[in-house]
């Protein structure tokens, strides 16, 4: 049987807060609409941490914190980049890849969550990587094939996720990359570190 996410207990190992509890946090910190699109992403991350066998509890954590630093202010990111000594490069973005990229920092520092595997899934969300965990998988994927999504391949990118995760992101990366080259948009380096190491690969399989 299916759990919902508000039937989920957090034990504590990977958040002190209660689901409850980080979902007024994520209501506080974003717009109705971002919110009911992190709640989406939740479902399902758990539907797909209960179809390949991962922690429902982390795939809720993260589903839901994911975009947690999404309509934070530039200020804040540029502030932390300098202060974290991230890549400078990072500079010449924008939200669309800090949220991830930069965001996990403000995930583990304002709501307390250390664990790794769930940092990693926040941060690669927007951008992928070549080593990415069966969490990391599962938020990338959520977070691209959530019931409101609705645009020219989700669908493939759905039938994709259901063969395997691996297929999925593949998919997804391929999509994301061809979209950037045809609106003449700026590739983020990981994006094509995470393309040159999840597509060739399914393209042979």
């Amino acid at each position: 049987m299916n759990k919902s996410e508000s039937e989920i207990s957090y034990t504590g190992k990977y958040t002190p807060l209660s689901r409850t509890e980080l979902v007024k946090k994520l209501q506080e910190a974003l717009t109705p609409s971002r919110f009911n699109h992190v709640l989406r992403v939740e479902q399902t991350a758990i539907q797909l941490a209960q179809k390949y066998g991962e922690s429902v509890e982390k795939a809720s954590i993260a589903g839901l914190v994911h975009d947690y630093a999404k309509q934070r202010p530039d200020a804040d990111f540029i502030r932390a980049i300098k202060q974290y000594r991230l890549d400078d490069n990072l500079l010449n973005y924008g939200n669309a890849i800090w949220h991830g990229v930069v965001g996990w920092l403000f995930v583990a520092k304002e709501l307390q969550i250390e664990n790794i595997d769930i940092l990693k899934a926040v941060e690669y969300h927007t951008v992928g990587h070549q080593y990415m965990s069966k969490l990391a998988q599962i938020v990338y994927m959520a977070d691209y094939i959530e019931p409101g999504r609705d645009f020219p391949g989700v669908s493939k990118a759905r039938e994709a996720t259901e063969i395997s995760l691996a297929a999925g992101v593949s998919c997804q990366t391929q999509q994301t990359l061809s979209y950037l080259i045809e609106n003449k948009l700026p590739v983020y380096p990981q994006t094509i570190i995470t393309y040159n190491a999840w597509v060739p690969v399914q393209t042979k399989e």
